[in-house]
């Protein structure tokens, strides 16, 4: 917490969030014809962002993109000022917007303190996945080119569906997700997901990418992460996860949008 507020206190790396906040996956460069400074100054704030994990990086060949990272934010709000969120209500004040390429990639990133072994567990294990992912019921048998389904707490029908590209035990899942849960939100198509797991000593550092995004989609498709997260650090390290199950209302509405084609079907 110390890391995140010490790097929001500066206005200079406020506005790097602001830039990145515009257009997420710039390089060094962009960032630095954007603000009246030397690359070596937008060098060294951008490394105190990083230091606070609200910016992560990757490569793309020979570039270095830096992107938003919001999970950090998630944080300070769950641990002052709500902890009992509905995930589709409550999210995190326009932090990450859209990419002006025809699709859209999202980066999540936050240290656990579990082994590998443990973390893959909790990603892949259908009863631990359902207590932080809003109690939705996940079903897979967690093998390449298997099937997986993200189904409503009561068993009501589909509200996810994929299939598990790469899965590379305890440190990488890669996977297609078509979300279902609404007829709106079914019209955006299926995008990817890739789950990667860093050992880091005591702690894992846990990276969600989720790309393939259609450019301006409802943000319910990518929104939930900082929450889901979250919620998945404080079942490893507590054991218990943070109470982020869906409303009555929310529930009611997955009920009425649900495809009956789509909820009569077998778990796998």
């Amino acid at each position: 917490m110390d890391a995140v507020f010490k790097a929001l206190a500066d206005p200079t790396r406020r506005r790097l969030l602001d830039e990145l906040f515009k257009r997420d996956g710039q390089t060094l460069s962009a960032l630095e014809r954007r603000l009246p400074m030397t690359r070596f100054g937008v060098m060294k704030h951008l490394k105190v962002l990083e230091e606070a994990n609200l910016v992560v990086t990757k490569r793309r060949g020979r570039e270095k993109l830096h992107f938003l990272n919001p999970v950090p934010i998630r944080l300070v709000h769950d641990r002052w000022v709500s902890k009992y969120a509905e995930p589709w209500a409550a999210k995190l004040s326009g932090l990450k917007k859209r990419l002006e390429e025809t699709t859209m990639e999202k980066v999540f990133e936050i240290y656990i303190r579990t082994t590998p072994e443990r973390l893959w567990q909790a990603i892949t294990s259908n009863d631990m996945r359902s207590q932080y992912s809003f109690g939705a019921v996940i079903s897979s048998e967690f093998t390449p080119g298997s099937r997986f389904e993200m189904r409503a707490p009561d068993g009501s029908g589909l509200l996810g569906e994929g299939e598990n590209l790469e899965v590379e035990p305890p440190r990488r899942l890669v996977q297609t997700m078509v979300p279902l849960w609404s007829a709106e939100i079914r019209r955006e198509g299926p995008s990817r997901i890739t789950w990667e797991i860093e050992p880091r000593g005591e702690v894992c550092r846990l990276t969600v990418t989720h790309d393939q995004i259609r450019e301006g989609a409802n943000e319910e498709v990518y929104g939930g992460w900082p929450m889901l997260l979250s919620s998945l650090k404080s079942l490893l390290e507590t054991g218990e996860a943070i109470d982020f199950w869906p409303s009555a209302e929310v529930m009611e509405r997955w009920r009425r949008n649900l495809d009956p084609a789509h909820a009569g079907s077998a778990a796998l």
